[in-house]
């Protein structure tokens, strides 16, 4: 993603270096923009060495690529830390007198501010009216964190942390307009203490199979299986709104994708494999809830297979699918990568023994992280809005049940990768 970095001119541009930061790490091209004032509290220098691109603020220089037109152009968001007062009276009266306001003035894609000054600064009217008048446009303007400012001086106005703005920028690149214009999207204590994210995945890319794979017998049927896609669907959702990066790999699906996700689309178990080995090469974290078909025909028929009177009835020999939930734990092992890998198993029971037994015994032959059980029938599951399910973990923590409509377990499964990320692979 590319994004421009506005930098105003406050004691706070100091935190601004570990926010520019967080967004290289995370692997997106940052062009920061400081206002004059901010180049009097951190050089040009700190910001071309952290972020990899020349920077300057004048409209000046590189005048044959235009870039007061271009990087607005371009950006797939721009962030504005700290925004004093005076950046946000001239962002919100259109002025166009340095690099960055003509570029606030070019963008295409959504705008952060992350406000920063005195107390008073920030409570006067006119700032107060400045700050309506962009969210009236559509400017996302996050409330300024509680604590110690410049001096003696406590109260509102102080810069969220540069994690609080990060995942408030990339909850708003994935859509997510519920994080403007209230307040920082990680809880700040009067002290300025982190409290907890309220996007637990920002800055990580999710790989997601949905729905049931089709196998052809020939050009007109297939074997399948009574996927709906609902909870995939529902799982791609939830990471989207945790602030993750979602790749929503998709077979046979009943609902559509949810917005705000990349969609690839496959029919066969060879072809998500094919797809889920490359797409979890560039993922944080893959989770695997189609239902893929363990079996495939042996051969496929060029022309429809016919019903005659003069014929025996066809004989379909059936092989092995790879099992590539296995197969993307044993690429992950193999590399010694901290990818967490998620597993979804439609279980019954018979006389041999439970769900409960089966889901443990599959849970250690795959080797997955976490291991989602559902008790599917008929009547169960598939199709339906609402599902049960246990989430089993390698580590040999107690079974997690999670019970609801598919969005409400979906949000569970999504908190507890959430979790276990952060206890057991944080962001390094």
């Amino acid at each position: 993603m590319r994004i421009v970095l506005g930098v105003g001119g406050g004691i706070a541009a100091y935190k601004v270096a570990s926010l520019l930061r967080l967004f290289t790490e995370a692997g997106h091209d940052v062009t920061v923009i400081p206002t004059e004032a901010a180049s009097r509290f951190v050089g040009v220098a700190t910001w071309e060495a952290l972020s990899g691109n020349p920077v300057t603020n004048s409209v000046f220089d590189d005048v044959d690529q235009v870039k007061h037109v271009r990087l607005g152009h371009e950006a797939d968001l721009i962030v504005v830390a700290p925004a004093t007062a005076d950046l946000l009276a001239r962002a919100a009266t259109g002025q166009a007198n340095d690099l960055l306001t003509n570029t606030l003035l070019m963008a295409s894609g959504p705008v952060l501010f992350a406000p920063a000054m005195h107390t008073e600064m920030w409570q006067h009217a006119a700032t107060q009216a400045n700050v309506e008048t962009l969210r009236s446009r559509g400017v996302t303007v996050l409330e300024p964190a509680s604590g110690r400012l410049t001096g003696s001086d406590s109260g509102p106005g102080r810069l969220p942390e540069p994690e609080a703005i990060f995942e408030a920028a990339m909850a708003l690149a994935h859509g997510l307009q519920a994080v403007a214009p209230l307040s920082p999207s990680v809880n700040v204590t009067a002290g300025g203490t982190s409290t907890g994210p309220l996007f637990p995945l920002a800055g990580r890319t999710v790989t997601i199979s949905a729905g049931g794979t089709r196998e052809p017998l020939d050009p007109v049927r297939f074997l399948g299986n009574r996927s709906s896609g609902k909870q995939g669907v529902a799982l791609a959702a939830a990471a989207r709104d945790a602030g993750a990066t979602v790749r929503l790999v998709a077979a046979h699906m009943e609902v559509p994708a949810p917005a705000g996700v990349e969609l690839i689309a496959v029919e066969t178990a060879l072809q998500l494999r094919e797809v889920m080995l490359a797409a979890a090469a560039e993922s944080d974290v893959v989770i695997m809830a189609a239902a893929v078909a363990d079996f495939r025909p042996a051969e496929v028929s060029g022309s429809k297979i016919k019903k005659r009177d003069d014929t025996a009835d066809p004989v379909i020999t059936l092989i092995r699918n790879p099992d590539i939930l296995h197969e993307l734990v044993a690429v992950r092992d193999a590399a010694g990568s901290s990818q967490l890998v998620v597993g979804f198993a439609a279980e019954t029971g018979d006389e041999q023994g439970d769900v409960l037994s089966y889901a443990e015994a599959k849970l250690k032959r795959k080797g997955c992280d976490l291991l989602v059980v559902n008790h599917v029938g008929a009547d169960k599951v598939f199709g339906q809005d609402n599902n049960s399910v246990v989430i089993l973990s390698r580590a040999g923590s107690e079974p997690q049940s999670a019970a609801g409509s598919k969005q409400d377990v979906a949000a569970i499964v999504i908190d507890r990768i959430g979790s276990e990320l952060s206890r057991v692979f944080p962001r390094t």
